[in-house]
Parts: C-alpha cells; sequence; structure tokens
C-alpha cells in the first residue's frame, strides 16, 4: 500500500475545489431551516411562502404589496453558527423572475431589523450563478442604511435570507438551488485533504 504522502492532492488542486455546502434542499426536511418575513408584522398586506421544488431546490413565491405601508417580503434561515471566515466567498445559485432582491446576512446582534445587505438583478426563468464577497454587503436597519455599524464580521453571521422590496406590486418568484462557500485557506486544504486521503484509503 502507498503511504499517506501518495494519496494527499497536490496543494494548489485542493485549494481550487475548497467549497463548501452551507444550504442545499436535497434532504425533504432542509426546507424546514427556513421561514418567511413579510411586511405584515409592520401592517402590510404583501404575502409569501416556500415549497421545495422536485428538483430539490427552494422556492419563494407570493405577492407584494404596496398597501398599509408595506412593501417587502423575506425568507430567511434559522440562527446557527455558520463558521464563516474572513475572505470566504458566498456563492447562490438562483432562478430568478426578472426582478431584483437582496441577499441578506444577518449578524449575531441585539439589534432591530438589523442586517447586511447586497443587490442582486434577476433574469426571468433563467439559472445564474452569484458571488459574493464580504465587503460587497451595506448594513441596514429597517432598510436604510446605518451609518457607523462598522464593517461585517464573518464570524458573527448566524443566518442569511433574500427579501424582495424593489417597489413593484405583483406577484414573485425566486428559486434557490444552493447556497455554498469557497475558501481558500490553510484550514480549507487540512480538511479537503484528510476528506480525500479518508476517501481513497
Amino acid at each position: 500500500m502507498s503511504d499517506k504522502s501518495q494519496r494527499v492532492p497536490p496543494r494548489s488542486s485542493v485549494v481550487a475545489m475548497a467549497i463548501q455546502s452551507l444550504f442545499d434542499f436535497s434532504r425533504p426536511t432542509s426546507i424546514h431551516e427556513w421561514y418567511v418575513v413579510n411586511d405584515d408584522v409592520m401592517g402590510g398586506i404583501s404575502r409569501s411562502e416556500i415549497s421545495r421544488t422536485e428538483r430539490k431546490s427552494l422556492q419563494f413565491t407570493g405577492d407584494l404589496s404596496l398597501e398599509r405601508n408595506g412593501g417587502f417580503a423575506s425568507v430567511r434561515t434559522l440562527p446557527k453558527n455558520l463558521h464563516l471566515q474572513s475572505g470566504d466567498i458566498l456563492i447562490a445559485q438562483l432562478i430568478g423572475d426578472g426582478r431584483e432582491y437582496s441577499f441578506n446576512l444577518y449578524p449575531n446582534r441585539p439589534q432591530t431589523a438589523f442586517s447586511y445587505r447586497c443587490r442582486i438583478a434577476t433574469l426571468a426563468n433563467q439559472r445564474l450563478t452569484h458571488r459574493f464577497t464580504f465587503d460587497q454587503f451595506l448594513a441596514t436597519s429597517f432598510g436604510r442604511p446605518v451609518p457607523g455599524a462598522g464593517s461585517l464580521e464573518p464570524s458573527e453571521i448566524a443566518a442569511v435570507g433574500f427579501l424582495l422590496s424593489d417597489k413593484s406590486p405583483g406577484s414573485f418568484c425566486l428559486e434557490i438551488d444552493w447556497i455554498r462557500v469557497q475558501r481558500r485557506s490553510a484550514e480549507a486544504f487540512s480538511f479537503f485533504a484528510e476528506m480525500w486521503t479518508f476517501e481513497h484509503h
């Protein structure tokens, strides 16, 4: 049997493939990690719902209304430690409807309606892969920028989500295939090298 040093692939090839899944919908129960939050919490009447498709994706659908000072619908994950690090790149594969959404990151902070947001332009019925670096996200509260909020600390991120607030009433549909994180670090190398060695032992 060849020794361990021969079984581990070159470092460059491991770093190139250091992508880990954050959320996917391969399991029927994976949808239970997500929930909707709409403007009815502020008196609005927008509605939305989520479902798992036959393609094993999450479908976020509904109707946006501007009545009663409303105008937003969102879906997000239950809070948990996502183990994100500085330098990580988030990747989301989506099928949109031509509307503009935002990708939201929710830090573990005692602030009301607070998140870091990055806008996403979608094309109707087209599957696109979106990549995000942490410096693209803007601190917001109730949809408004928060001056002095400070930079986003990846280790604080406890949930992610998508929000529609484009001030255009009507139906919408966003399909989420998966969300992944790309990591180029010594930790990623160690993790994937160990996995590769185990699988090829």
